[in-house]
């Protein structure tokens, strides 16, 4: 019996049968949304796609339990690598509950099953000689008496150009590569940070080189069948023309598969040898018929989902694993893959407790429909991805309230309007003398959503899940449009019958439009389709061969008429700024930060406790005695002065392409504040993105944040201008000026305010008389601007207007 309580699902013979995997996300932490969207969330749209299509399908993933990773997590929380599997397991499955992941089996790596599916495979590849032994050179702590494995050893990464302090023994994140342990420089035993020495130690390897042929001839077939991702396709190319090596099996380590073999009974299997066998050993958990999945290459189609850092375990091991058993494996023939999701001013990261996590989701009350849409809308297909909360806020109120829960409550509340108003909940009857064919705006409507369903369907069976998501969303707009221009509320007074052909073609576009998005957002589809009274299960399929593709394309004919709706309500609710501001500091730096910032913040409230009146006998509180009470009057509103603007030396950290403009940069300034600010600036077509890179500039500080295509931008960068605004320049300060100091205007004293007033028009006021002069020295009307190091300049540009 399957964990979802049916019975576990076989190739069928003549139908389309789908095996889906996503990469076995590892146990040791909770998952972020980078994790999420990189394989769970994107495996689980496909697979949900598939079952609406009418394909037989089965989804399969669980916690990847073994390795250093494991026991390196226990030795810092101080029980067992067991109790840590078991804790993070269970935390994992509830994240994925939470997020309505829709896995026909979620197993573990560390069970029976795995240990048994790892035995038979090796043997298979050890009796057909494709195993070599070799001597290896391993470092060893002496403090800890043991062999360290790749991720019990730190060091400076021996890339050139990158040299990252922090790079583990198996890869470095910073720059991707992978790497053995004693190629680090200034190694380190990551349990007691002491320096370890190398020994020779004996291992088992997989002969890649003498697997190339077999490897390259299905790397070639099936990655043109089965339509892999480019980046897929160029790490496997990469790999290929470095030249496949031998690539070490087994670790020494006491947490993992064992060997099972004398020589190495107290090694384990290296985890990227054991890990992807536990997509087999799971689904031996699901059914004990799991070999009519796995080695029915005729009849099964292997789909995988996963994140960049993933690929040549999935292309080039995991298959000549397979390969040397000489046995007519499932191998793989799609293969999905993300790129990186970064969060706000850098990557997410688990290590480093950096970003929003699984378990942060919840807390913010923000529904889970919300959460899926946004991380598939920002799915990284190509490129890395950047996830804000202003653009989250931006697509919540712009996409889903404004567009689609605007379009669906619309028709559903004006039906269930009562009579002489609406329809009184009922479906209207469509009269003879009007139809779907011949009302021209309603034709002309179907034809277009006819051919958005054929583009939907062609880019989820192409996995372009972004595309597909995009595709259904084109649709509510067309939606929205044919409302207002067919002007239903004047019809429905001046033209019964063509009302009720509009209003019955519009219902029609909700129950497509719950069905095209079940697989992004299936808690959405079920509220609607709560609301269209309808059973979600009966109705939310587009299987081509009852019809119902066809079927969906007469909008009108869709609801049946007579029907009665159920209980119209908003769909979404809106995300107002302070809600925004609020998350943005909460999840701010690292999950380390955020307890201490939540300790200081807990010392004041207890500070200010102290500080509060009590009350006097007779329950009143006694009034606190104030020197201002009687000059309670509002100031009146300054001189508008230079000095009122807040212009610091700011660093730019970090500088990229904003994700929906193609006109604008998105940079993470530090402007001496415990957080970077970011800001949205118009300067792509001007300043090339990697002058932008770590570069001094002038910043305003004080204005109010605006948000600018989805992303609120916390200040602005000063730059120069020519007279026809053909080129354009950054104001810079001098090289050697200390970042965070506020800019200053020698004779003008003065406080900043804290934020400037739009309604008062202080920095267009002032605006007018910056410019650069003939000596290209950056000036409010004839005084520089000044740092402690000397005066701002641009390169070029004399006489210029600054803004």
């Amino acid at each position: 019996m399957a964990q979802n309580g049916k019975p576990p699902k076989l190739p069928v013979e003549g139908k389309r049968n789908i095996l889906i995997t996503s990469a076995l996300p590892y146990v040791n932490n909770v998952p972020h949304l980078g994790n999420i969207i990189g394989c769970v969330l994107s495996a689980d749209v496909f697979a949900r796609y598939c079952r609406i299509r009418g394909y037989n399908t089965i989804y399969i993933c669980g916690t990847d339990e073994y390795g250093t990773a494991t026991e390196t997590k226990a030795m810092e929380e101080k029980c067992s690598p067991k109790e840590i599997c078991d804790k993070y397991y269970a935390i994992h499955k509830e994240v994925y509950n939470w997020f309505n992941i829709s896995f026909d089996e979620f197993g573990r790596t560390s069970s029976p099953q795995q240990t048994e599916v790892c035995h038979e495979i090796f043997k298979k590849i050890f009796d057909n000689k494709w195993l070599s032994e070799n001597t290896m050179q391993q470092l060893y702590c002496d403090t800890c008496e043991r062999f360290l494995a790749d991720r019990l050893v730190e060091g400076t990464c021996p890339t050139q150009g990158c040299e990252y302090d922090s790079a583990r023994g198996d890869q470095c994140e910073k720059c991707g590569k992978l790497l053995n342990p004693t190629e680090l420089k200034n190694p380190r035993c990551k349990v007691c940070q002491k320096t370890p020495r190398i020994r020779d130690t004996d291992h088992l390897f997989l002969e890649l080189p003498l697997l190339k042929d077999r490897l390259e001839k299905y790397i070639t077939e099936m990655s043109v069948v089965g339509g892999w991702s480019q980046n897929a396709i160029q790490t496997t190319n990469s790999w290929l023309r470095e030249g496949l090596k031998q690539r070490c099996i087994t670790r020494d380590l006491k947490w993992g598969v064992p060997v099972p073999h004398e020589k190495y009974k107290d090694k384990v299997f290296y985890v990227w040898f054991d890990a992807p066998i536990g997509y087999v050993s799971i689904t031996s958990c699901y059914t004990h018929e799991w070999e009519k999945w796995w080695k029915n290459p005729e009849n099964v189609e292997l789909y995988q989902f996963m994140g960049k850092d993933n690929v040549p375990f999935h292309t080039v091991m995991f298959p000549s694993t397979l390969l040397g058993t000489g046995e007519n494996w499932t191998l793989m023939k799609t293969i999905s893959v993300t790129e990186y999701l970064n969060y706000e001013a850098g990557k997410f990261s688990k290590s480093k407790g950096i970003g929003v996590f699984g378990n942060d989701v919840k807390d913010t009350e923000i529904p889970v429909e919300v959460w899926r849409y946004y991380l598939l809308t920002n799915r990284p297909e190509v490129s890395d991805t950047l996830f804000t909360w202003p653009d989250l806020q931006a697509k919540l109120n712009g996409e889903l309230l404004n567009n689609l829960g605007n379009f669906i409550n619309r028709v559903l509340s004006f039906i269930a309007k009562p009579a002489g108003q609406g329809y009184d909940s009922i479906i209207p009857s469509i009269p003879d003398d009007v139809s779907g064919d011949s009302h021209n705006l309603t034709k002309k409507l179907a034809d277009k959503v006819a051919a958005y369903i054929d583009q939907y369907i062609e880019a989820m069976e192409k996995v372009k899940l972004k595309q597909g998501l995009k595709t259904a969303m084109s649709i509510s707009s067309e939606g929205n449009a044919y409302l207002q221009e067919s002007q239903f509320w004047r019809l429905y007074k001046e033209n019964k019958s063509l009302c009720a052909l509009v209003m019955k073609t519009a219902v029609g576009i909700v129950y497509l439009l719950a069905c095209l998005l079940e697989p992004f957002i299936p808690s959405f589809t079920l509220e609607v389709f709560k609301q269209l009274n309808l059973p979600a299960e009966i109705h939310v399929s587009l299987c081509a061969d009852k019809g119902d593709v066809d079927r969906v394309k007469r909008l009108w004919d869709i609801v049946s008429s007579g029907h009665k709706l159920g209980t119209p309500k908003p769909l979404f609710k809106e995300l107002k700024d302070e809600e925004v501001d609020f998350y943005r500091k909460k999840f701010a730096g690292s999950q380390a930060d955020r307890i201490v910032r939540a300790e200081v913040e807990a010392d004041k409230v207890a500070e200010q406790l102290k500080k509060t009146k009590v009350s006097d006998g007779n329950g009143k509180k006694k009034p606190a005695k104030s020197s201002n009470e009687a000059k309670n009057k509002a100031a009146p509103e300054p001189d508008i002065t230079i000095t009122r603007l807040d212009i610091r030396v700011g660093l730019i950290t970090k500088a990229q392409k904003h994700p929906d403009a193609d006109a604008l940069y998105v940079e993470e300034i530090d402007v001496g504040e415990e957080q970077t600010r970011t800001v949205v600036s118009g300067l792509v077509k001007y300043i090339p993105l990697d002058e932008m890179q770590n570069r001094k500039v002038c910043v305003l500080c004080n204005l109010k944040p605006a948000s600018m295509r989805g992303i609120k931008s916390q200040a602005m960068v000063l730059a120069a201008s020519n007279d026809d605004h053909s080129k354009v320049e950054l104001v810079e300060p001098p090289s050697s000026a200390n970042v965070g100091e506020r800019i200053t205007f020698p004779g003008n004293e003065g406080n900043p305010d804290e934020l400037l007033n739009p309604k008062k028009k202080v920095w267009e006021t002032l605006q007018v008389d910056l410019h650069t002069n003939e000596d290209l020295v950056a000036c409010y009307k004839d005084v520089p601007l000044t740092t402690s190091a000397g005066v701002c300049k641009v390169s070029s540009i004399s006489c210029g207007s600054i803004k």
